[in-house]
């Protein structure tokens, strides 16, 4: 039997806390996430050097990076021996995209109290939720979920890391749907879903107390820099509402037959 992983363990790297391995998720028929094969993350910019090794101990072999071009020049991948990185940016069709321009919007300190218009009086969670509603439909988001999905068929040799910037948003869905996908129950998708906050927030106090130091209301952010139940409601009714269910988004969108998902299914779930 697999060495099982328990569910929403902590971070193996300790300069990595949103990194998490999907693996030990129970699905409806009794069956487990193999452990070890299929990991989430944020980016690497806060990897520490003392922790590259414990990185490398992953053996990772494919990286998908769920960001933008822009994202990626700027802070690029780390290079891994033996792993292929593949870049995938699920937002470039999106007109705007809190998730994908967060450095943007606080970089600038002189630009916080336009940032506090932005984000006040529920506008960044609308704003987010609707980005959750474009990750489902957008031709861009599409391309690249197929792909990733795809390479989960086989294509892609384990073990496997995804990530965006913060691991939250573009990674939360794609680890959201693949945890629905293969039979977790939904109470479960929402719990490593939601392990976001526990994980990232307090790693991200700077920013918090910056923006603060600045004028701004730290509370703001707690919606942008955080993740909410409602976020993945989002998606998911969307999903419902166009494709009637998980497995019709699959087939309809990402063009991934049902053959093709019990596929990913034989290769990620382990006999408890």
């Amino acid at each position: 039997m697999s060495r099982v992983t328990t569910p929403g363990a902590p971070s193996p790297i300790g300069s990595l806390p949103n990194l998490r391995d999907l693996g030990g998720w129970r699905t409806g028929d009794g069956r487990v996430v193999r452990s070890g094969t299929l990991f989430r993350s944020t980016d690497f910019s806060s990897l520490a050097d003392s922790d590259l090794a414990a990185l490398a101990g992953l053996g990772l072999r494919t990286v998908y990076d769920l960001r933008s071009v822009h994202e990626r020049e700027a802070i690029p991948d780390p290079a891994l021996p033996g792993a292929t990185g593949i870049g995938l940016d699920v937002l470039a069709d999106a007109q705007m995209s809190i998730p994908a321009n967060i450095g943007a919007v606080l970089a600038d300190p002189v630009a916080v109290a336009q940032a506090g218009q932005m984000l006040a009086g529920g506008k960044a969670r609308e704003m987010i939720s609707g980005t959750y509603r474009e990750m489902i439909t957008l031709p861009s988001a599409i391309e690249a979920y197929s792909e990733f999905y795809r390479g989960l068929l086989g294509d892609a040799p384990s073990p496997i890391l995804f990530h965006c910037t913060t691991g939250k948003d573009r990674t939360g869905w794609a680890a959201a749907a693949f945890l629905t996908l293969v039979g977790v129950g939904e109470e479960d998708v929402y719990r490593d879903y939601l392990l976001t906050n526990e994980r990232l927030i307090p790693a991200l106090k700077h920013i918090f107390d910056g923006f603060a130091a600045a004028g701004g209301d730290p509370q703001l952010l707690v919606g942008v820099l955080g993740v909410d139940a409602g976020y993945l409601d989002a998606a998911f009714d969307e999903v419902h509402s166009r494709f009637g269910g998980i497995e019709g988004y699959f087939v309809e969108a990402l063009g991934i037959g049902p053959g093709e998902q019990e596929k990913i299914r034989e290769r990620f779930l382990v006999e408890s």
